[in-house]
């Protein structure tokens, strides 16, 4: 009994394993396409749904799936209703595990079969590169899956004389909600529900539990992937931790659905499926069933609970740093997303702030406070880069890091001349200097709506210009009008540094937005140049 016993944890551990390899082959295949397929499927709560069912079902990880939604919407990329709506998808795409498992594993028995793929797999991730490695290991992955499968089958029934469905809680409302709770346990404790599915399928395959004590144990299990979730968030950014809530409401509400389908499924479904294996297509099909009834019931009412959810779950902590979730930093690309995003709120509050400076006739104290909340901002946002640094970055991902890193240095550079009282003052003593702020405000100030997308890059690339070519004639002019004593040496250096002030603004504020022009251009899948993304000037 103890041989039998440990062959089947070791075949759960085996699949555990499989599972994970085969994901994170999947995941290194796709590399960015997951994030940039995800965004451009995403457009109503429908095609959301379509998205996370379909894109789950393929890389088996809602987990992926899902943290991608939330640095999608860090980045301003997709709504947290459209996230929500691809939380629902996904809880539909991870139903295909089961349905693997039951065609190839119990019903066409593929785990011979399917042996030559783990040496086959692991040698090609050893000596591949790019993405033959990454298929090698997918396939090394896939392998391992269904070895694990035939260790937990062969172990149940081995004890099927010993456990049998007398062995658990009885068919009834009481002992179900307890093999819901077995099942919650369960998925807590193997940390995948996927695991879990199994081994109820192959208890079921080895007549250990029966049909009906089978769903209750799967309707934990999806009831227990919301625990992972939940605690993953814990401590996140907003968008993590509104995520985890949904996650959680849903599921619990679709465990409702599925506790009163139960006997409809036993009595009128499951009988009318036969041949070898039927139970395990039962199982499977039900697990499908009621995870699609439940987004049916949620689909219209998308808007609704996602404001719901926002409401329970509001903003906490500062707002320019609040998308910068450490939990993200697993995840390179949503991790990207989340720096983009926190640098995009930064650009539109210091352009307003650099705007008000510009109205004169003397900065505020109210502008200064808030620069020092940018100065901690930008701060916060320079050490959640550095945790990024040492990770592994490639593709669209490390074209917008490095403009991201391009853009927050402009911040700082920017963030510094704001702090330059005098020159700012010196602005006011000048007509031409006061018709070139003006000018620069005016650009800042149109921008205001839109600074985080970098739509006033153009604009900003002529202001630059203005001024670069008004630099060297004020020059002159001043120097001139101090030769011939209309004021004095100190007052002239001051007017010099006013138009320089200026000059090296517009720059900054041009480099700004161009870095986030490419950030969004990046990140919509459009190749940049990487010679575009080099500063020709210094500070």
């Amino acid at each position: 009994m103890t041989s039998d016993l440990l062959l089947a944890l070791g075949g759960l551990g085996l699949f555990l394993i499989g599972m994970s390899i085969m994901t994170d082959g999947l995941r290194r295949l796709a590399g960015d396409a997951l994030r940039s397929v995800l965004f451009k499927l995403t457009t109503t709560p429908l095609s959301g749904v379509a998205a996370g069912s379909i894109l789950t079902a393929i890389f088996q990880s809602s987990s992926a799936i899902t943290v991608t939604a939330v640095g999608l919407v860090g980045a301003g990329m997709l709504t947290f209703t459209q996230a929500v709506s691809i939380i629902f998808g996904a809880n539909i795409g991870t139903t295909a595990t089961a349905w693997i498992v039951a065609l190839l594993g119990f019903k066409l028995k593929l785990g011979t079969a399917v042996l030559p793929l783990i040496p086959l797999g692991a040698l090609a991730n050893l000596i591949g590169r790019g993405r033959l490695a990454a298929v090698g290991w997918a396939l090394a992955g896939f392998g391992l899956l269904f070895v694990g499968l035939d260790s937990m089958q062969a172990g149940m029934s081995a004890l099927k004389d010993i456990i049998t469905p007398a062995s658990f809680p009885a068919d009834t409302l009481a002992g179900r909600l307890e093999l819901v709770a077995v099942g919650i346990v369960i998925t807590a404790v193997t940390q995948s529900s996927s695991a879990g599915l199994a081994a109820a399928l192959a208890a079921l395959a080895a007549g250990a539990i029966a049909l009906p004590q089978a769903m209750a144990m799967v309707i934990g299990m999806n009831v227990g992937t919301t625990i992972t979730a939940a605690l993953a968030t814990v401590g996140g950014s907003t968008a993590m931790r509104r995520t985890g809530l949904a996650h959680v409401i849903f599921n619990i509400l679709s465990a409702v659905f599925a506790l009163a389908l139960i006997d409809v499924f036993t009595e009128f479904v499951a009988p009318r499926i036969g041949g070898e294996g039927d139970e395990q297509i039962a199982l499977a099909g039900f697990h499908s069933v009621f995870n699609a009834l439940g987004v049916l019931v949620f689909l219209p009412f998308t808007h609704a609970f996602a404001r719901l959810v926002i409401k329970l779950v509001p903003e906490r902590g500062p707002m320019l740093t609040a998308p910068l979730d450490e939990g993200l930093l697993a995840d390179p690309g949503a991790a990207t997303d989340a720096l983009c995003s926190a640098i995009r709120r930064m650009t539109a509050e210091l352009f307003a702030i650099a705007s008000s400076l510009l109205k004169g006739p003397a900065p505020t104290g109210e502008a200064y406070q808030r620069l020092a909340v940018v100065f901690e901002a930008l701060e916060a946002t320079r050490l959640y880069a550095e945790q990024m640094a040492g990770g592994p970055i490639s593709g669209p991902p490390r074209v917008r890091y490095i403009s991201a890193m391009h853009a927050l240095d402009h911040l700082f550079r920017l963030a510094g001349r704001c702090r330059q009282t005098e020159r700012i003052r010196a602005l006011a003593w000048d007509r031409t200097l006061k018709r070139l702020a003006a000018v620069t405000r005016g650009c800042l100030e149109s921008c205001l709506g839109n600074a985080e997308t970098g739509a006033g890059e153009k604009r900003f690339d002529k202001l630059r210009s203005l001024l670069r070519r008004h630099h060297q004639r004020y020059r002159m002019r001043t120097i001139e009008s101090a030769r011939q004593h209309h004021y004095g040496t100190s007052a002239m250096m001051l007017r010099l540094d006013g138009m320089r002030w200026l000059a090296r603004v517009a720059y900054h504020v041009w480099r700004i937005s161009f870095h986030l022009a490419v950030i969004e251009t990046s990140g919509k899948g459009m190749d940049v140049r990487p010679e575009l993304l080099i500063d020709t000037e210094g500070d």
